[in-house]
């Protein structure tokens, strides 16, 4: 088998190297980018990967509970009132696009579970699609990387809950 070619090789980011150390498989994926007004969004090829397979790592804050992390199907809508509910708040609202940064350590599109509980262990929220599912994608980090991970092992990994938290 021949050796990759150094520059051909895409370097791990901080969470796929929290993955290694915990000893958890994935699969890196690289998406295309493109700008919308301030913010990168991701540019999905339909005949490669399902939509409803990647997940988007919503940041909101609770007053009971300070900041919390919903992660629902890039397709689906998050439903507030249901993650209020299972997050014990009794309403939450997202964080605004100008605090991100500084609550998560994450911009806009970055966004990753894995490495929002490694530095702040915010409570974790992922939609029970995702336990159905099984594989998920989810950001590793920076705009247009992800990872595919089996849903229960980045769920143990982050101490994260199963719950209905999409809108209907």
């Amino acid at each position: 088998m021949a050796k990759k070619n150094k520059k051909d090789r895409i370097h791990k980011t901080l969470v796929e190297q929290i993955l290694d150390k915990a000893n958890i498989s994935y699969k890196q994926h690289v998406f295309p980018t493109h700008e919308e007004g301030d913010v990168a969004q991701l540019d999905v090829d339909h005949d490669d990967v399902d939509e409803h397979t990647i997940y988007k790592t919503l940041v909101l804050t609770g007053k009971e509970t300070g900041p919390l992390v919903g992660v629902v199907p890039l397709d689906e809508h998050l439903s507030y009132k249901k993650l209020a509910k299972v997050s014990g708040n009794k309403k939450v609202g997202m964080v605004p696009l100008k605090d991100l940064l500084a609550t998560t350590g994450y911009e806009h599109g970055a966004n990753t579970p894995v490495g929002i509980w490694e530095k702040y262990k915010y409570p974790i929220y992922f939609d029970e699609t995702a336990k159905k599912q099984g594989e998920i994608i989810v950001s590793s980090g920076q705009i247009g990387r992800s990872i595919a991970v089996q849903a229960e092992d980045i769920r143990k990994l982050v101490h994260g809950k199963f719950a209905d938290i999409k809108e209907d």
